[in-house]
């Protein structure tokens, strides 16, 4: 076998009973590496730690993955304020975390023939996302269900950050460390100083 040293040098062309004492007298591991090479390449090394390093590489990738699905979110023409209010709030919580969210409108009986009930509905669902999320298929009938696919909007939170870093503070002008209000001459005076009383002397 050709055999590569814990430092990655080649010690050349090795059998295997001297291999394992190369091996042992480092006290580490003999490890295949590239067994179709020929001859096979083995290398010393610290097994057990290059599987912990692995594994550690490894979670940091599927830390670094975003998983982007769709998420669905099911409404009623009749729906209720509150029912209405729980389920809206769960769909921009999706749209928050990078989600898309489909959302359907689900028709019984009759009230397939009504389809501007559930336009109403997704209307207000798109309405009340806004800013956080923007529509990416329009409503349409599908089947018996009416579905709207809504999209996280990036644009619409950087464009609200760069207007957050930019605006102006706003300074009132009662504002402490601002001067006192100049009088028609253009002479300050302060709020709180006396009034002369002057009389006129006759002369006698």
């Amino acid at each position: 076998m050709r055999l590569v040293s814990a430092e990655g040098q080649q010690l050349g062309i090795k059998a295997l009973p001297e291999a394992l004492a190369i091996s042992r007298q480092a006290d580490l591991d003999l490890v295949e590496v590239a067994p179709l090479a020929s001859p096979p390449v083995c290398r010393i090394m610290d097994y057990g730690k290059f599987k912990f390093d692995a594994a550690q590489r490894a979670k940091e990738s599927r830390r670094k993955t975003t998983t982007v699905g769709i998420k669905e979110m099911k409404y009623r023409p009749k729906i209720g304020p509150g029912d209405f209010d729980t389920k809206t709030r769960q769909v921009l919580k999706f749209l928050n975390e990078g989600h898309k969210v489909k959302v359907t409108i689900m028709f019984r009986g009759r009230e397939v023939f009504h389809p501007e009930l559930g336009k109403r509905i997704l209307d207000r669902v798109a309405e009340h996302v806004d800013g956080s999320g923007r529509v990416e298929t329009e409503g349409r009938l599908d089947g018996r269900n009416m579905v709207m696919v809504l999209a996280p909007d990036k644009r619409a939170k950087q464009s609200a950050a760069a207007r957050a870093d930019h605006d102006p503070q706003d300074v009132s002008a009662g504002s402490p460390g601002m001067p006192p209000a100049a009088s028609a001459n253009g002479a300050s005076a302060p709020a709180d100083a006396p009034t002369a009383d002057v009389s006129t002397e006759e002369n006698r």
